[in-house]
């Protein structure tokens, strides 16, 4: 009798100690949340949710280091199982404009076309700075625009294909 106290006894024991090892706990998802966070703070722009252990990244950075850094963080926390790396690369920025170059020659041919404009039978071009008068006028009404262009101070009136009547 005494013996198979004993015996049972040891079968008691032993069916609870491996009880005991078989429900060891294992970590929560709120806990594994908590650890993937705090491994996440070094990248800006990721987040992560936990479901029974396996953890989903979501967001968007810089570069696909970034993104492949995330996912390894976040891989060497306990009780993950595995990781899905939703997480986006965002495209590099479009360079900027090339620069519009702006010629003083192009300052200049609005301001004489608002001037000719006033004048039929007249037409100006303007290259490098100096104004070439074509076409066909009267001389009072020649003097009157010579005037209005010299004061927009070119480097030369080129009229030598005006026709002064």
């Amino acid at each position: 009798m005494i013996m198979k106290l004993k015996h049972l006894t040891t079968v008691i024991l032993s069916v609870g100690l491996l009880f005991m090892i078989s429900c060891k706990s294992k970590p929560k998802d709120a806990d594994i949340q908590a650890a993937v966070t705090t491994a996440l703070q070094s990248s800006p722009g990721v987040s992560a949710d936990v479901k029974d252990g396996v953890v989903t990244l979501s967001g968007s950075v810089a570069s696909q280091a970034d993104k492949d850094a995330a996912e390894a963080a976040v891989k060497l926390n306990q009780g993950v199982k595995s990781v899905v790396n939703n997480v986006t690369v965002a495209p590099p920025p479009p360079p900027p404009p090339a620069p519009v170059e702006v010629t003083a020659d192009d300052a200049l041919k609005t301001a004489v076309a608002g001037i000719v404009k006033d004048f039929p039978g007249i037409q100006a071009d303007v290259k490098d700075g100096v104004i070439i008068i074509t076409g066909e006028q009267k001389a009072d009404r020649w003097k009157k625009l010579k005037m209005a262009l010299d004061a927009l101070k070119p480097k030369k009136v080129d009229a030598s294909g005006l026709k002064v009547k």
